[in-house]
């Protein structure tokens, strides 16, 4: 039965606008991107393929583009829609920091750097550059490595500090693993640029680690910094 055909409170469209998108399954949400379904099937039954598929709606969002235009009614009209959607939702939220004092709003800080750094199938190490009442002036990946991790060099890093005019500068890499603990390399990195930057007068504010789902680990949180 085509969508159309559903009682008007079950279509996914008119459910949202209705109560709002937070009331929608994952599988509805996607039926809604997706626009149409493919022969035979509504958009809501190839959302829920997909979502098999793929093994959820995160590893869908994550997937390359070979990976996702190899789907079934995915292509590359379809890939780029969602880069486009994704970059969108990653800009809303660096927009909301800017607005605000990242000190003084650590989850809106954690959700932008998540958004950044959280779909990297390898170790990549960021650092979101502050001015001195601690708003955001620029977030950069400064380095990537393999699942093991990443080579951070403090060198290099104090010279992108002094690049953008930074007073302050929070770091977060992410654990491909999912979990969020951070190691000993962590904790020895962090000292070696929290003194090399410290040389500069550039406070290091924190580093976030990024696990998966919504998990996170703040070393400063954590008293090690």
């Amino acid at each position: 039965m085509a969508i159309s055909d559903w009682p008007e409170g079950e279509r996914p469209r008119e459910k949202l606008l209705q109560r709002g998108a937070e009331s929608l399954s994952d599988a509805e949400l996607l039926a809604i991107f997706l626009r149409t379904g493919v022969k035979g099937k509504s958009a809501v039954d190839l959302a829920r393929d997909l979502l098999d598929h793929f093994g959820g709606l995160r590893p869908l969002l994550e997937a390359d583009r070979d990976s996702f235009c190899s789907a079934k009614g995915l292509g590359d009209a379809k890939f780029t829609q969602l880069q486009a959607v994704l970059e969108m939702s990653s800009r809303h939220l660096k927009a909301q920091l800017q607005r605000e004092d990242a000190l003084t709003s650590p989850q809106l800080t954690r959700n932008y750097l998540s958004s950044r750094l959280r779909g990297f199938p390898h170790e990549a190490f960021g650092a979101l550059y502050l001015d001195n009442q601690n708003r955001i002036i620029h977030f950069e990946i400064l380095f990537t490595g393999t699942i093991d991790g990443a080579s951070v060099h403090p060198r290099e890093v104090v010279r992108d500090a002094l690049k953008h005019n930074a007073a302050a500068v929070i770091f977060a890499h992410n654990h491909p693993s999912g979990v969020a603990e951070p190691s000993a390399s962590d904790r020895a990195i962090t000292e070696q640029l929290s003194s090399a930057l410290g040389l500069m007068d550039i406070r290091v504010l924190d580093h976030i680690i990024i696990g998966d789902g919504s998990c996170t680990t703040s070393l400063a949180e954590r008293g090690l910094l």
